[in-house]
Formats: structure tokens, sequence, C-alpha cells
């Protein structure tokens, strides 16, 4: 996490004597990532945060995946899978897979159960609806534009709130998801050219305290699922300090990099996990120089599939393909991909682009899932060429 913070009431120092009203000692829970060795937070309970008193097999709803045979560009129009009554963790409809993430898309009108996903981190971005995050750490309120980091582990649950429903990107890492590198000092703080800052970043502001016995909580582990009773509501934190905790950052305080020519795809670097990266497309400037062309050149990113989710304003150089809102192109390693016919000579003079789109970009193939294979537009591989396919 980028920077450290301290919610509620902790001791002055750590792993020493904390007492409740009643003089019971607060029990500790020091969560952390890569061993001892990276960030961790230290929370403090009211109740034994190991106290179970039933574990169960759970079994999810099924998916499967499948390679992208034959290989072709794809586009996906999520809004073809509305399902009422969904929630934002049992209803997601996994799209594109490989063995280091898996992106999906859930439109949710009712509360997820208590969830932990013990497999990796969690990135949420909310197309549109509001919703709040309730964690062991506290409440965090997302809208329109936001993108949620969830570290791995963290029992929360997503809340849409009313009255429009909530649509969400998903996207479940099986490492950890975190601002690049290259946007950070040794000690862990944004550098002056990174495109947002600490300033940007929000994160639960107080504790989050609920009575409860006999608890559910949902735990997705690299086994398998299973329903764990917990003998106490896993939200009696009182406080906690560290690093390592559920964050929200809007794409609208992305801060587009621009050049005299077009720039690649790294300005808009966002976030990195695993294998693949995270890359927002915001309204900017576009390039200056007095012959610029300013939409993409084509381009074969030979190492990387690219996903694209386009979630507002006008992505110009897809003009004509039948992009819409909530649309996903899916252009693969093995394809050179670019600007549809006519979109070239359309651009030149163009000083400023009005469009809103989440990039991920993975190092190993994606597969299609059943879902996508749903709501996919059979013809868009065929665009560039102006024919139907054979």
């Amino acid at each position: 996490m980028p920077y450290y913070r301290t919610v509620g009431e902790i001791p002055r120092k750590r792993h020493t004597q904390f007492r409740q009203p009643d003089g019971s000692l607060y029990a500790e829970e020091l969560m952390g990532q890569e061993g001892f060795s990276s960030d961790s937070s230290l929370l403090y309970h009211r109740h034994l945060p190991t106290a179970i008193v039933a574990a169960e097999e759970f079994t999810p709803p099924a998916w499967s995946r499948v390679p992208n045979l034959p290989l072709k560009p794809r586009h996906l129009r999520t809004h073809k899978l509305d399902t009422p009554g969904a929630d934002p963790v049992l209803g997601r409809h996994p799209l594109l897979a490989n063995d280091d993430v898996t992106i999906s898309y859930v439109v949710a009108d009712r509360p997820s159960p208590l969830y932990r996903n013990a497999v990796g981190d969690e990135c949420l971005y909310v197309e549109s609806g509001a919703a709040q995050i309730e964690s062991t750490f506290g409440v965090l309120g997302v809208t329109a534009g936001d993108y949620v980091i969830i570290p791995t582990s963290v029992i929360h649950r997503i809340v849409p709130v009313a009255p429009v429903p909530l649509r969400l990107l998903t996207i479940e890492a099986t490492g950890h998801i975190g601002p690049p590198k290259r946007y950070l000092s040794v000690r862990g703080q944004f550098l002056e050219h990174a495109p947002y800052c600490e300033r940007d970043v929000r994160g639960p502001a107080e504790p989050l305290l609920v009575d409860g016995t006999d608890v559910e909580v949902l735990v997705r582990h690299r086994r398998g699922w299973t329903n764990h009773v917990y003998a106490n509501h896993p939200f009696d934190v009182v406080g906690w300090d560290g690093h390592l905790y559920p964050w929200a950052f809007s794409i609208h305080d992305f801060e587009p990099i621009t050049g005299r020519v077009h720039q690649p795809p790294p300005v808009h670097q966002t976030f990195e996990g695993p294998n693949f990266v995270i890359c927002s497309f915001v309204p900017r400037k576009v390039d200056y120089h007095p012959q610029a062309i300013p939409v993409p050149y084509n381009h074969h990113n030979v190492d990387s599939d690219e996903m694209l989710f386009y979630t507002g304003g006008n992505y110009e150089a897809r003009r004509g393909s039948g992009i819409e809102q909530g649309s996903i192109s899916l252009h693969p390693s093995g394809f050179t991909h670019g600007p549809q016919p006519g979109a070239v000579e359309r651009a030149i003079g163009v000083d400023y682009f009005d469009e809103l789109a989440v990039m991920v970009d993975t190092f190993r193939p994606l597969d299609l899932c059943e879902p996508a294979l749903s709501c996919e537009d059979a013809g868009y591989a065929w665009t560039w060429a102006r024919n139907p396919g054979r």
C-alpha cells in the first residue's frame, strides 16, 4: 500500500498490553504479505479472530475456460449479461482468464456475503452505481470511476447503494496488485513523475464495529472454497495501523502524460500485478506535433494479450467497429491490431480525446469463459477488412 495509516484506538507500542474496558486484552492480528517481509497492518479485535465454530466445503457457481481458438480479436458486450438479483461476489460473470488473473463483470443490486479471497488481491472498477465496501478495516465508500484494491484475505462485503444497480469490472489476481514500482521511491513514496499520489488515495477513516455470533464468511482459497462460521462477527476491530488495507483511487484523478507525438500505453499504467498491468485511458489533450497522428499506430505486442474495457466517452480509434459503453475488446498476441479504417485520417488535427477506458495487458494468453462467448459480437474480427468472415 502506498502509505502508513492509523485508524481508531491502538496502544503506543505494538505487541504490548492493550486492555478493553472490562480489563481483558484486545486480541492482536498481524496481517502481512510475503511472510513477515513486506507490507502489513496490525489490527486489534474485541474477540479472538481465530475462533471458528464450523467449517464446510462450499460449491461456488461453476465456470470453465477455453483457449482463444481460432485465434482472433474479440468484442464482448457486457451489458447483455445483466442478471436481476445478483450480488457482487457470487454473481460475477467470468469473461477472460489465465493462471495469473480472472477478469469478470457483474451487475449487482444486493449485498454480497462476507467474503475472503485468500488466493490474491482484487481490483474492482466501478463502471456505474455506488457501494460501501465494509471490512475489518472499516467502511470505504466508492462510486463510478473508482478503482478499489482489496488485499488478499481481507474479510469484506460489498453493499450496493440504491437506486442505481452497481456495475463492476473485477480483476482477481493470484498475487498482489499495487502501483508500478517505477512510480515509487525506495521507501514507497509516490515520485513526482507519477500520474497520481497519496492525496488521491482513500482508505477507511474509522472502525466498523458490528456485533454478532455464528457469522458465516465465504473463503476462496488455493484448494477451493470453504464456508467458515466465526464465533463472533469479524467486524470487531477497534483500531489498526500499517500499510495494508483496502483503498480506492478514482480514474478521474489520474493525470495523463502526453507528448508531441503519440505516447505508448506504458504512460497510462496505473497498477501492476503478477504477469499483468492495468492502465487508465482518460480524457486528455493529445499529440501536438504539427504533423501528429493522435490515434494509436498499428501495433503487435508480441508478448502480451490486450483487454480494453470501454467505460465512457468516445473511443475514436474504434469508431465504426460496434464498440459501445461497457464493451470489452480482446486483441491477442499473434494478431496485429490498430485503429479502425478511417480513424487515422479523422484524427488528424484533433487536439483532445474524450475517452474513458480500463486496459489489462497480460503476459500469458487469456482464455475465454462461457459468459464471454454468450455476449460476443461475432463480426468484430472482420471490421478492419469491411467484409464478413469466411
